[in-house]
């Protein structure tokens, strides 16, 4: 065994060797680019003087540490000499999590693409691209051997897949990108005479290709051998190399990888669709030294020393998909806990990794992690079937978190609490995202989805899921309220528009792929789950999902497996048909209600669109005309318990008819149906007064979605202005978190939509007045009580956003009196508040260089993005266009965080143009970093352009869409930024006149 490793070993270090002297070539062959050279040098001295050098595993030379640069950014899986500006963290996967895919029918071929015609013939028409495998071909396992040279930034590989052959083929098709196949050989093919005889690669659906000289039988096993190698650097996703400063300032490499959604083929050869689920066997080789090891999804199962390195064998997975797969090589400390699970499979550890710096900051993430996962198995039912569950900090990831099985990777900032740095929202994040990626561990990975057009129930599920589990482990902060404010509220306004889509969609390509991981498909997937929860009843809903897990606990499943689970149960009413009418057509209904009677309500519903002038235009055809089955929930004056009725799709209108007359009618109690509620004036009159009266007469949940209903629907001109601030005359009675959210996310929204309106100095006027009073009690002083901070928080940020002058002069000298002496920091809640607005109002040149310093020195990532968000306040705009500039370079801004930092300068009107005319002006250098299948670099359009409601701005926009048509993961970006700015100037002209004479009444 130890021979056998030591061959492998010698063979990857040659074909390591010989690589690397494949890409100095190319390097130096890049003569033009002399710049590009001269960076490669500099990072090489970083290297020399951040690492030992040291031996290939048995082997007497290493490759040249020179080879590659070392890791910084840029395109995924580019093998390149990078730009000098390239930083790691750069190209970006989307969302946390995923959902699998299935193959397509066996027997399927692999259609050539469309070649280029020749001048002077006539253009056949184009061929439709088929981006899936062609299902001939099914992998059981892969036994995979990698060595991440952590010095050079390079990789090198072997692996034998064992392949079952569901048809005859003579031909073997996986995915592969950014490899290079070095060797390659097919074993037990049942024939002397087989051979491999071609390879090729199809650069745009990311295939290798592997021709054979006669077919291969079906029902045959066989076993393809492929050597490889790659590159760790310029990339954040793959294979990728990560770093961090030591304590005593040498930069620190490691090796780490996230492959969702289509990542898992820059690492290694595979088929990477997730239906095609396989056992895994790993190798990892680690330097021997500087207290590397080696982490994957299993329990390690042997070690080899190999001198200057050490071979780490993990135990054979159980089925999963290529996505899932995760590798990691640092020096990483960790704190272990044991999970008691009740009798529920096998007790395990579950262990968290971070810098050995920072793992002091690892004990929530402990203390969580064993509450949430003990509250899963049994809410579940189902064992967690891992014999181990890892969480790792990673210094440079694209995304929130990954779901790899059995090792959870996370970005800093979502898993490392100080209390002297962290707030009440960090905590709650931290919670949030470690219950998210939990509940991964059945649903997404247990059970996976069949191809990626459900991803939503993947990920709405763990969307939804997360706040039961956060809930557990925290009743007191009340998490299913907050779920309204946190998640429901900004989808409805999404879903609200033409910019929106059907939560299943077909996607074929990894463009489409990684662009459904939005705001539809995690935020609209929970509502609908947390709808269908309560239709069902939590006990049956739980049933209905332990059913589902153990129906296709490691196979895949589609979203009508789940609804067919569910009416297996004889409910008396069609579960599939009902969720049909909500999964395949986009939007939402708006459900009126007209008092008939007394005692009689007619209820109608149509289609909910902001823009009125969307219901003009062309829509999508939908086989249900854009109407849903909807459930109907009310509460009134005398009953507080919750009534039900259906209101089906094929229904025009239905009546509600009360046992005697009422003061007040509430329909959608909690908002936890997926619709907007209207009234006819004389009911929303009563609702008003009542909440005047007696707010505790509803809910917090209802006061929020009363709220929220009443100014969405006076957006979209469906309810006069009027009618939604007269609700607001209650807030002085209000003291509760999530419907002080709503308003104080209203109010700062019209501040910004009225800012350059004359009508502005009067809402400022209104606004400042409605939030002063809670200002006043809440005061800057932190408490104990988490929700009571969170409130503090989005009081003090709206009372300073809208210009109430004793909270901006407060947040200046709390501000100035931290600067004086910076390390006696503010609370850790009033922080992010004191810095942002303290800048904002005394904020010079001398003010931000010295703030620029603390940022720049600062090793906490926590601390780092409050200093970040609140350089975006400064009012002087060449310091914001050298903002713009510095964060260019990955020295001070690293990669994952770019984006966030250009659209905190935007959301600064002083920055707002300057971040626009940047990105316009450097769009192609940004897409030269980034990639265009990075999900977030096409999402910073609509964030920055958000604000925009004027023609000009429009056209500007458009002709920048037309001057880069090419959107890649960004398309669906801008669809839903063109219709933001047509709702934005629709707005002004339709409710700026009637919002300015019901300012000009009120006597402020």
């Amino acid at each position: 065994m130890i021979v056998t490793a030591k061959l492998v070993a010698i063979g990857l270090s040659l074909a390591l060797t010989a690589f690397t002297v494949s890409t100095i070539v190319l390097a130096v062959q890049k003569s033009n680019l002399k710049s590009d050279l001269r960076d490669a040098q500099e990072k090489l001295d970083l290297l020399e003087a951040g690492f030992t050098s040291t031996a290939a595993p048995t082997t007497p030379t290493t490759a040249s540490p020179g080879s590659t640069s070392s890791p910084s950014t840029g395109e995924p899986g580019s093998t390149s000499s990078p730009e000098p500006t390239n930083a790691p963290g750069s190209t970006a996967s989307p969302g946390s999590t995923a959902t699998p895919g299935s193959t397509a029918s066996p027997g399927s071929t692999v259609s050539p693409i469309p070649t280029t015609v020749e001048p002077g013939t006539t253009a056949a028409p184009v061929e439709k691209i088929d981006y899936r495998l062609p299902g001939n071909l099914i992998p059981s396992h892969y036994d995979l051997y990698l060595f991440p040279d952590i010095e050079t930034g390079e990789f090198s590989g072997q692996e034998t897949i064992t392949i079952k052959v569901v048809e005859a083929t003579d031909r073997i098709v996986l995915h592969s990108l950014n490899l290079n196949i070095s060797s390659m050989s097919l074993l037990n093919t049942g024939s002397n005479t087989l051979e491999i005889v071609e390879k090729s690669f199809d650069p745009v659906r990311e295939f290798l290709i592997l021709q054979l000289n006669e077919p291969l039988a079906q029902d045959r096993e066989v076993n393809l051998h492929l050597g490889f190698e790659g590159s760790m650097a310029n990339k954040i996703v793959g294979l990728y190399s990560s770093s961090y400063v030591k304590e005593d300032e040498t930069r620190k490499w490691i090796a780490t990888s996230k492959f969702e959604p289509t990542y898992a083929r820059q690492a290694f050869p595979c088929f990477d669709e997730p239906a095609l689920k396989a056992e895994f066997t790993i190798t990892l080789v680690h330097p021997a030294g500087e207290d590397y090891h080696a982490l994957s999804n299993m329990n390690v199962s042997s070690t080899v020393n190999q001198g200057a390195f050490q071979e780490v064998t993990f135990t054979k997975s159980v089925p999963m998909s290529t996505y899932l797969a995760c590798f990691i090589v640092s020096d990483f400390s960790f704190k272990q806990v044991e999970i008691d699970t009740k009798g529920i499979g096998e007790t395990f550890n579950m262990s968290v990794y971070a810098t050995p710096e920072q793992l002091d900051k690892v004990d929530l993430a402990v203390t969580i992690g064993k509450g949430v996962i003990e509250y899963y198995i049994d809410y579940f039912q189902i064992e967690y079937p891992l014999p181990k569950l890892d969480m790792a900090a990673i210094p440079d990831f694209v995304s929130g978190a990954m779901e790899h099985w059995g090792l959870v990777t996370y970005r800093e900032t979502s898993l490392l609490y100080d209390a002297e740095t962290s707030s009440a929202s960090n905590k709650q994040r931290i919670a949030s995202v470690i219950a998210h990626e939990f509940a991964h561990m059945w649903f997404g990975n247990l059970v996976t989805m069949n191809w990626w057009n459900d991803l939503w129930l993947n990920e709405g599920f763990a969307s939804f899921i997360e706040y039961l589990g956060v809930d557990a482990v925290y009743p007191e902060w009340q998490m299913r309220d907050q779920f309204i404010v946190s998640t429901l509220h900004a989808v409805l306004t999404l879903d609200g528009t033409l910019g929106s889509h059907p939560i299943i969609q077909t996607v074929e390509n990894p463009d489409q792929i990684t662009e459904i991981f939005d705001t539809i498909t995690y935020s609209k997937g929970s509502s609908l789950v947390r709808m269908l929860e309560d239709f069902l009843g939590e006990t049956t809903f739980r049933q209905a999902v332990t059913n589902y897990l153990n129906e296709y606990k490691y196979s895949t499943a589609e979203t009508g497996n789940f609804f067919a689970e569910i009416d297996k149960l004889d409910l008396g009413y069609n579960v599939t048909d009902i969720m049909l009418t909500w999964t395949v057509q986009m939007g939402l209904p708006v459900v009126t209600i007209t008092k008939v009677s007394d005692t009689e309500y007619k209820l109608t519903q149509n289609r909910f669109l902001s823009n009125p002038n969307d219901y003009d235009a062309d829509h999508e055809p939908s086989e249900f005309n854009y109407r849903w089955s909807i459930p109907i929930t009310y509460t009134t004056s005398a009953e507080s318990v919750v009534q039900r009725q259906w209101f089906n799709h094929d229904q025009s209108e239905i009546t509600v008819t009360l046992p005697s007359a009422v003061q007040w009618i509430k329909f959608n109690a909690d908002q936890v149906g997926y619709y907007r509620v209207n009234y006819e004036t004389d009911l929303w009159t009563a609702l008003a007064d009542q909440l005047v009266a007696e707010p505790s007469s509803f809910s917090a949940g209802d006061r929020a979605s009363l709220l929220n209903d009443a100014f969405a629907l006076a957006d979209s001109t469906q309810l006069p202005y009027e009618t939604a601030f007269e609700l607001t005359r209650y807030l002085a009675k209000e003291a509760d978190y999530v419907p002080w959210s709503v308003a104080a996310s209203r109010l700062t929204s019209l501040k910004r939509t009225l800012y350059y309106t004359t009508s502005y100095a009067k809402y400022k006027k209104y606004a400042t007045a409605l939030i002063e009073p809670i200002y006043k009690d809440l005061t800057w002083t932190v408490g104990e009580d988490h929700l009571d901070n969170r409130l503090r928080v989005t009081a003090l940020s709206a009372a300073c956003s809208l210009g109430l002058e004793s909270c901006l002069s407060e947040a200046g000298v709390q501000f100035s009196t931290w600067l004086a002496k910076p390390e006696d920091r503010p609370k850790a809640d009033v922080r992010e508040t004191v810095y942002y607005y303290g800048i904002l109002s005394v904020g010079d040149q001398e003010v931000w260089d010295a703030v620029w310093e603390l940022f720049v020195n600062e090793a906490d990532a926590s601390e780092k993005s409050k200093l970040m968000y609140g350089l975006s306040a400064v009012q002087i705009p060449w310091i914001l266009q050298r903002y713009i500039d510095l964060a260019w370079n990955e020295e001070y801004v690293r990669g994952q965080d770019y984006f966030t930092c250009l659209t905190y300068i935007s959301a600064n009107p002083v920055g707002e143009s300057l971040v626009w005319d940047y990105v316009r002006e450097n769009w192609q250098r940004l897409v030269d970093r980034f990639g265009l299948n990075e999900r977030y670099l096409g999402n910073l359009i609509p964030s920055i352009t958000a604000r925009f409601s004027t023609q000009t701005k429009l056209e500007e926009m458009e002709q920048f869409f037309a001057k880069y048509p090419e959107a890649g993961a960004g398309t669906a970006a801008r669809v839903r930024a063109l219709e933001t700015v047509k709702n934005n100037i629709v707005w002004l002209a339709e409710n700026l006149e009637g919002v300015d004479a019901w300012l000009d009444k009120q006597q402020l």
